[in-house]
């Protein structure tokens, strides 16, 4: 194992804190083959090899392919194995993102998931929300996608609910309908926005998994490698300023999960390693002034 990394609950299942997420693994645009197969199941094989017992993926990362290299580099799977996925979307023939959140779809979402990974039941699924509706579909209540989410648990083909791209009132509503174990939304040290639901989690002992923990991926936006102090903290302490952005997250709530992706074995090895990199308070306050100046 790499690093010092300590766990954290989610739900009823144990789960060290560096996981591994599988989106990147598909080809360009999240669709289609990888471009290096081989590397590709290097990466997963090597990522439980130090440790990684949580990996986040979704039926729709490159149609089938994420689940398909996972089972093939990992099936049968270690005991103490979590994969998470999610569902709430698909996607067309063109790679096109489209909302599927009526309870038929989130339930063959979860059953596409449960066939292709080739196991029985999935440790959580995230319900992926989502503002914009079919061409001719009503918006489906959260409500109704909460009560889907909670029969397919019962029936025991999800051990844990999740959410993701949620706001604090849905969250909330998650909280109080299904139990949920985990929430999966944007946050960095350069958006901390959803602060308050964080919080809400922390007080409630909920796993929260960022996605975007080193800003977003949409061009012009705010990068954590891009800026001045996580710059100089990296150079000061011998670490990347990727390395420093994800040991920040870290540090800031103990019931923060990350799922750093790459189709790199380098680069995994990389994040991996932040689980032994170490910020003093003084560190932490240059981060986090150089992120309000």
């Amino acid at each position: 194992m790499v690093g010092n990394m300590d766990t954290y609950m989610m739900g009823t299942l144990r789960v060290h804190r560096i996981g591994f997420g599988a989106m990147q693994l598909p080809g360009r645009g999240v669709m289609g083959p990888p471009r290096d197969h081989d590397e590709a199941i290097a990466v997963l094989r090597r990522a439980v090899e130090l440790g990684v017992d949580h990996i986040d993926t979704a039926e729709y990362y490159g149609i089938g392919v994420s689940n398909g290299l996972i089972r093939e580099a990992l099936h049968p799977y270690p005991e103490n194995l979590v994969i998470v996925s999610k569902v709430g979307a698909f996607r067309d023939d063109k790679g096109g993102w489209l909302p599927g959140q009526r309870p038929d779809q989130l339930r063959s979402g979860v059953e596409d998931n449960l066939r292709t990974l080739g196991v029985d039941q999935l440790g959580a699924v995230n319900l992926r929300l989502t503002d914009h509706p079919q061409a001719g579909e009503e918006r489906v209540a959260l409500e109704d996608q909460l009560a889907e989410m909670v029969a397919l648990r019962d029936e025991g083909k999800i051990a844990g609910i999740g959410i993701s791209t949620a706001d604090r009132a849905q969250v909330q509503q998650a909280i109080d309908q299904a139990g949920i174990v985990c929430v999966q939304n944007a946050f960095s040290l350069v958006d901390q926005s959803d602060a308050d639901v964080l919080d809400l989690c922390h007080d409630r002992g909920i796993a929260y998994v960022p996605y975007f923990p080193l800003g977003s991926a949409f061009p012009n936006t705010p990068k954590v490698t891009d800026n001045a102090a996580v710059r100089a903290v990296a150079d000061r302490i011998g670490a990347t300023s990727a390395q420093v952005g994800l040991a920040w997250l870290l540090a800031h709530r103990d019931n923060i999960l990350l799922i750093p992706g790459t189709s790199s074995v380098a680069h995994l090895e990389q994040n991996m390693a932040v689980g032994g990199v170490s910020l003093s308070p003084a560190d932490i306050a240059e981060l986090e002034a150089g992120v309000q100046s």
